[in-house]
């Protein structure tokens, strides 16, 4: 397959296109990256498209000389959303030579993380798992590049004292959300911006799966809060959008976590959904010039690695996003300090990132010792009647509170 053209047209600067020359790599030693995900219960809604884009990019990296002569190996494994086969997973894929994972699952990831810092092993967190792990002076081998949970929710509470002409003290913001873990991961972050701001925080926590948000959403009518921040999933937010009609909450005032694709635009009703908003932590839509690039090239011969339906997802996106990082840490490890790739190479690689975007699939990300995050940018976007429409710019807002909740979180933190 000829892609020489399609490198050239959108000038990658990935890892793809920094060793695009190099020779064959089948024979040399691989690069393996462990995803243990849930590929049959709870998370099944994103797992197959970040799946789909790692093996994507690792086949595209591959077919252009891979990460520096050495290609990459995707093994895929299921863990259901069960933290102990999740830690079995971790435990069989590193006897097998991997050192550098993925778990894509709050709860899972944060009983694998204790091991795979005592085994100085790379974690991969972005975009889901403890807040306070971007600090790399505590969390050494984790990497939550990109926004966390914390930093998504701080953003959205700039949005709102925003669109409130820049003063929170009489405003009342709600916080619905599905009562276990990823759902609760915000609360702190919220109620330390409450104190500061003085804003009123109302909580509304709703039971697994988030079918069941009668209550929550008649204590929103009585309340009135100005807006509400919504960390639900899939489902859940079209049954939010049902009750927001019923309880006449305007959806304008509705902001959704960033696990909102367009599969649940499709269940609410495109017309249904216009003025709904969402944070998000990477650009949507198929014209960023990977997506495109993948496109253009497997999905127009039929080659891809998976059906062409999950490519047109903001998640698919998002694994984009999770793995060019990746890969380009691979690579300034590989080229700077040579084979084999180590855990401590790629750390050091990870740490070395500067204002790497993935050529626009993401908000430019800034790597350091100290923080692991990159910046923690998210942007606001509102859904028009057809397309998402940004509303903000990329941007990290009440960065001193946050690292004030990061730091007094992570100081607490042990592997024993």
């Amino acid at each position: 397959m000829t892609l020489k053209k399609h490198i050239t047209a959108v000038a990658l600067t990935t890892a793809m296109a920094a060793t695009a020359t190099v020779a064959s790599a089948q024979s040399e030693e691989t690069i393996k990256f462990g995803l243990c995900f849930d590929l049959s219960k709870s998370y099944t809604f994103v797992t197959p498209q970040v799946a789909q884009a790692a093996q994507d990019l690792a086949m595209y990296t591959n077919d252009n000389g891979g990460i520096e002569g050495h290609p990459i190996e995707i093994i895929v494994r299921d863990h259901g959303n069960e933290p102990q086969r999740g830690v079995e997973c971790y435990e069989q894929l590193k006897r097998d030579g991997v050192f550098i994972f993925n778990f894509m699952s709050t709860p899972v990831t944060n009983a694998v993380l204790p091991r795979a810092m005592n085994d100085e092993n790379i974690l991969m967190q972005s975009f889901v798992g403890r807040g306070d792990a971007v600090d790399g002076e505590v969390f050494e081998w984790v990497f939550p590049v990109g926004p966390t949970y914390w930093q998504q929710a701080a953003n959205d509470v700039a949005f709102i004292k925003d669109q409130l002409d820049g003063d929170l003290s009489d405003a009342k913001i709600g916080f619905i959300y599905l009562d276990y873990p990823f759902g609760q991961e915000p609360i702190e972050i919220l109620r330390t911006l409450s104190e500061r701001e003085g804003f009123e925080l109302e909580l509304y926590p709703v039971p697994l799966p988030g079918s069941d948000q009668s209550s929550a959403w008649s204590s929103i009518r009585r309340d009135q809060p100005d807006y509400v921040i919504s960390w639900l999933l899939a489902g859940g937010h079209v049954v939010a959008s049902k009750e927001m009609r019923r309880n006449r909450f305007p959806i304008d005032r509705y902001i959704a976590v960033n696990w909102f694709n367009e599969v649940d635009i499709s269940n609410i009703g495109a017309e249904e959904a216009t003025g709904i908003l969402r944070g998000t932590n990477v650009a949507g839509g198929q014209e960023v010039p990977i997506v495109r690039l993948m496109l253009d090239t497997y999905y127009a011969d039929g080659n891809g690695s998976g059906p062409e339906s999950l490519v047109r997802d903001v998640y698919y996106n998002t694994g984009m996003a999770m793995f060019s990082t990746a890969f380009e840490a691979a690579r300034i490890a590989v080229a700077e300090d040579g084979w084999p790739l180590t855990p401590e190479s790629m750390k050091t690689a990870y740490e070395s990132l500067s204002g790497f975007d993935g050529d626009g699939v993401m908000a430019p990300v800034t790597v350091t010792p100290e923080d692991h995050g990159g910046g923690g940018k998210t942007r606001i976007e509102q859904w028009d009647g057809e397309n998402w429409v940004p509303l903000t710019d990329w941007s990290a807002d009440y960065l001193d509170i946050v690292w004030e909740v990061i730091k007094e979180s992570s100081e607490s933190f042990s592997v024993e």
